[in-house]
């Protein structure tokens, strides 16, 4: 991993980033758009309002934008055009998302959400309309657009709503009704078309929409969606994203001092797990060093990616954390420091690190285990084995490895 703060953006907090068509849009606490190349390097600023950016959201043309703020202004215009609209609500607005085609003509539609979600809509005559599409379940906290479904978190849960046939076709509900759902926001990602990520508190569902056969419809919706996973984890979700089979999390983590025995923020971590039907498997974890980390809330945090690119951004108030892939050497170099000697011995040779495993083992008293992997691990190596014989003579073992040792031909 590695971070970014530009010179211009020190004294600005930073609340949200969108990455599309290698450059990322980074909005601040003061009412400020920046658009930075993927080094951190300033191309572009936009002054939009003299209060906090809450979302930002492109096409995925990389051409038009759309950008709400605390003071309800709405802004959807082209980064390279003349085209432009805008709107002014008395109500903050929280969320917005244009439509992924939206530099097409046939799709000038955008989505925002503060006491309602609203969909705006042009007509052939270049006029804008707007309709509801839900309200009355408390504020809109996150929307995320994909294809022809609309998928938006409120107080109550997350709904996806069909824009082709105009349906709402689920209503997922939240698990824990006790966190505050300012605090501990939704997070929301599509893995395709079809498959939707939800993260909220620490639980994880991942959603599949799917098509209603003709003969079950009768008054119901095209389609419907099945929770093919549900897990908890150890800690609060800031962020989601998917990597092949395998899910990116963004955890807020909250540990207890030894010393005073309160609870106090540690450094946010960075995992890919496994999901399951009803758990999950940790592939890897790393804590992230962010400035500030110790006053953050997990609503601070939020994790963008670059489809494609296996490029990942962690954005904290004052860093953009950027984080790829691991490559074998990373992953050999985390599964030592977990002592996963086993899995080591898949990726690279015996001789590289099977020592180390044999000591491991030596060091825990299993003595027996150890001197068995040394006919795997050694080999016909007479070296290595008079090294080992040596050691476990040192330790009053000897008949145990001499065992194991019969037989082989140097």
């Amino acid at each position: 991993t590695h971070s970014f703060t530009t010179d211009s953006l020190r004294m600005e907090y930073c609340l949200l980033v969108h990455i599309m068509c290698g450059f990322l849009a980074l909005g601040t606490h003061y009412g400020k758009v920046y658009l930075l190349d993927v080094q951190g390097n300033i191309t572009q600023k936009f002054d939009v309002s003299p209060v906090k950016i809450n979302q930002i959201s492109l096409d995925e043309s990389g051409e038009h934008m759309g950008v709400c703020s605390e003071d309800g202004k709405v802004q959807v215009f082209g980064l390279y055009s003349g085209e432009e609209f805008h709107e002014t609500f008395d109500c903050p607005i929280k969320i917005i998302a244009v439509h992924p085609h939206f530099v097409r003509s046939s799709c000038k539609q955008f989505v925002t959400g503060g006491k309602k979600l609203l969909l705006f809509e042009r007509s052939w005559m270049n006029r804008w309309k707007s309709s509801v599409l839900h309200e009355g379940e408390g504020n809109i906290r996150n929307v995320k657009w994909r294809g022809h479904l609309i998928a938006w978190a409120n107080n109550m849960g997350v709904k996806i709503f069909d824009i082709t046939s105009k349906q709402r076709i689920t209503n997922v509900p939240r698990d824990d009704i006790s966190l505050r759902p300012d605090m501990y926001p939704c997070s929301l990602c599509w893995k395709d078309n079809v498959t939707l990520i939800i993260g909220w508190g620490a639980s994880v569902k991942i959603c599949s929409v799917k098509e209603r056969h003709a003969s079950e419809m009768r008054d119901l919706p095209s389609r419907y969606v099945e929770i093919v996973s549900q897990f908890e984890t150890e800690f609060y979700i800031s962020g989601l994203a998917p990597l092949c089979d395998q899910l990116v999390v963004l955890s807020y983590v909250k540990e207890i001092s030894e010393k005073t025995e309160r609870e106090y923020c540690a450094r946010p971590r960075l995992d890919i797990i496994q999901p399951l039907p009803e758990t999950c498997e940790e592939i890897s974890s790393d804590a992230l060093t962010v400035r500030g980390f110790q006053e953050n809330e997990c609503r601070d945090y939020h994790l963008e990616y670059s489809e494609g690119e296996s490029l990942f951004y962690i954005v904290s108030p004052r860093d953009v954390v950027v984080a790829k892939e691991r490559d074998q050497d990373d992953h050999i170099d985390w599964l030592l420091e977990k002592k996963k000697y086993e899995v080591v011995l898949i990726f690279i040779s015996l001789k590289d690190i099977g020592l180390a495993y044999i000591n491991h083992l030596v060091e825990r008293g299993e003595y027996d285990i150890a001197a068995r992997k040394c006919q795997k691990i050694l080999g016909k190596n007479a070296a290595l084995w008079e090294y080992e014989v040596y050691k476990f003579k040192e330790i009053g073992q000897l008949k145990v490895i001499l065992i194991c040792q019969e037989g082989i031909q140097f």
